[in-house]
């Protein structure tokens, strides 16, 4: 007797039982997956956006961070099924119209990501941050951050390169209003 492997018996194709619709990064997308995915698996193997990090696979870290509905989220804890029809944004889909978002640019220009791996996280709760409050205060950032873990920099860059990034945006809309 032969042995044949289970490949050939369940093809992939087979486990891909689950679909959900959602708008990700702004583009309607239909996606089959196994339904025991969570979002971090199917963004990173199924859609194949791997700014998304695999940190601890635990919810401790925070590298998973994405925004649903724009709200931060850890893609590790939340089944992709939980998203039918939800808004996801991922790091790929931060900047707009081939120009970096203002956080991105301010990261860069002042150094707050090294070695890079909690840097998507951070820039899409920083986002979430901004859009509900565009005035925040290095104690509002702090706190808003303090779920995503950087063994890099301390957190100093990364404080200083958000407030750097609402002084940018305040001015681009002040320069916009006044056009």
């Amino acid at each position: 007797m032969s042995i044949v492997p289970v490949s050939s018996i369940f093809p992939a194709e087979s486990k891909k039982s689950a679909h959900i619709t959602i708008s990700l990064n702004g583009e309607k997308t239909d996606v089959a997956f196994a339904p025991y995915k969570t979002l971090l698996e199917v963004l990173r193997e199924d859609l194949a956006l791997t700014g998304t990090k695999h940190g601890c696979e635990l919810g401790e870290c925070g590298a998973c961070a994405v925004l649903v509905n724009g709200k931060p989220v850890l893609s590790c804890l939340m089944l992709a099924l939980e998203c039918e029809g939800a808004d996801v944004m991922t790091v790929e889909g931060l900047a707009a119209d081939g120009r970096l978002h203002p956080l991105q640019d301010e990261f860069a220009d002042l150094g707050a990501a090294q070695c890079g791996y909690c840097t998507p996280a951070i820039l899409l709760t920083a986002k979430a941050l901004l859009e509900k409050n565009q005035d925040s205060t290095r104690d509002e950032i702090r706190e808003a951050l303090s779920g995503v873990l950087c063994r890099c920099t301390g957190y100093l860059q990364i404080f200083e390169a958000v407030e750097s990034a609402i002084l940018k945006i305040a001015s681009t809309k002040n320069a916009e209003s006044r056009a």
